[in-house]
């Protein structure tokens, strides 16, 4: 592993004072699996007071000291030093109702959620790994430390935090692992809905996004209900060889790693199970789902506490869904006049990701229309043509100035 010169003087600091010191948590995960970490914490038997005044001369920001967490800024870049400790009792089903300190990392580590995060890395000690996390990296397993129930029940954002992992790293959760996620999907009532959201958001920018949703479909209800009942709900239509639930897990896996776009593809269809009617033919239609999927999905996105720009941009992605678009100049300086070129292209995404979750044919017909779409606008973009008002080279009131007799 290579520890960051600014990482690796904090350290240096820490031992200089006769304090041990180890690198711990996702960085080391990160770094074993040839992955640049986002960010370095550092764990110690100094307790936080002790980090303090070893660290008096440069900014050090008491962030967390019920929890033995301070941070450090080095060379501008903050970095969190928590002191060795274990956890008792979990009455909120989210917070330790005490904290204890100790001077031993392994007991450090064994409070931790899963093993791939429960080890420690000194350039000179080498790795701490008393529950076989690196075994599970190599083997792309997530593992909770201990007993899956007894970690689920302490936090249960962990529940989340198990299939987020799963989704970006590709991991396959654990048997053990799996069954309590389910039995304890209910505790996570008691998660802010700040919390779920940053969770769910990392989940569907998951390169294994469909994966996690086919195998833990059941984990999320406590926090979508609205999903339960597009779970295996026959289309009833040429158009799709999916169900409700399996089409809407395609269209998300396939579509662009925008969180706007697959935001809005997994609640697209949120509405169809409301709006089913079968004709005299037996086909199943779904009149007006594009309406009924907005009104819904606004419900969903303020309940999760999503800020107005996503919400808005995710509610016109989903009204405009199904409208066919034509491959014409004039029909995308339209769409363009209504949406913007951002929000255009990302519309035309989600009708991608839309196409390839139906049926093989319908898509392979619709794919290259939209294809031509984008090239026609490529072309209004780059000949810099006027599409809205703001676009004109004068406005009213340079008219308004023209006209004024002299």
């Amino acid at each position: 592993m290579q520890i960051p010169t600014h990482v690796a003087a904090i350290m240096k600091r820490l031992e200089q004072q006769g304090y041990e010191c180890y690198t711990v948590g996702g960085c080391v995960r990160d770094s074993l699996l040839g992955l640049t970490p986002h960010d370095w914490d550092v764990c110690t038997n100094a307790r936080p007071e002790q980090v303090q005044t070893v660290f008096e001369d440069v900014t050090c920001v008491p962030t967390g000291l019920r929890h033995g967490t301070v941070t450090v800024v080095w060379e501008h870049v903050p970095i969190e030093i928590t002191t060795y400790r274990t956890e008792g009792g979990y009455s909120d089903g989210r917070h330790p109702d005490t904290v204890n300190f100790v001077g031993c990392v392994e007991q450090d580590l064994s409070r931790r959620d899963f093993t791939v995060n429960a080890m420690a890395y000194h350039p000179v000690h080498g790795l701490v790994d008393p529950f076989g996390g690196r075994e599970d990296l190599k083997n792309s397993v997530l593992r909770c430390v201990g007993t899956a129930a007894q970690r689920f029940e302490e936090d249960a954002l962990r529940i989340l935090r198990a299939l987020r992992f799963a989704a970006c790293y590709g991991f396959t959760i654990e048997l053990e692992t799996a069954r309590a996620l389910e039995e304890y999907a209910p505790h996570l009532d008691c998660v802010a809905a700040e919390r779920v959201r940053a969770e769910l958001d990392r989940l569907l920018l998951g390169r294994h996004v469909g994966e996690v949703l086919r195998a833990h479909r059941r984990v999320l209800l406590p926090v979508l209900p609205e999903l339960e009942a597009m779970f295996d709900f026959d289309q009833c239509n040429p158009h799709h060889h999916l169900d409700v639930f399996e089409h809407t897990v395609k269209a998300v896996e396939c579509a662009k790693e925008v969180l706007t776009v697959r935001l809005a593809l997994l609640l697209h269809d949120i509405g169809k199970p409301c709006c089913f009617t079968k004709d005299e033919k037996g086909i199943g239609h779904f009149y007006g789902h594009p309406s009924v999927s907005e009104s819904m999905a606004e419900s969903i996105l303020k309940r999760l506490r999503y800020d107005r720009a996503t919400m808005e941009r995710v509610l016109l992605l989903i009204k405009y869904h199904d409208p066919v678009i034509e491959p014409t100049e004039a029909a995308v300086k339209r769409w363009l006049h209504r949406l913007g070129e951002e929000c255009f292209r990302q519309l035309l995404w989600v009708k991608e990701g839309d196409c390839l979750g139906q049926h093989p044919s319908l898509a392979m017909e619709r794919l290259p229309k939209l294809d031509v779409i984008r090239e026609v606008l490529d072309e209004v973009m780059a000949g810099a043509q006027c599409f809205s008002l703001k676009d004109l080279a004068i406005n009213g009131l340079d008219v308004m100035e023209l006209c004024r007799p002299v």
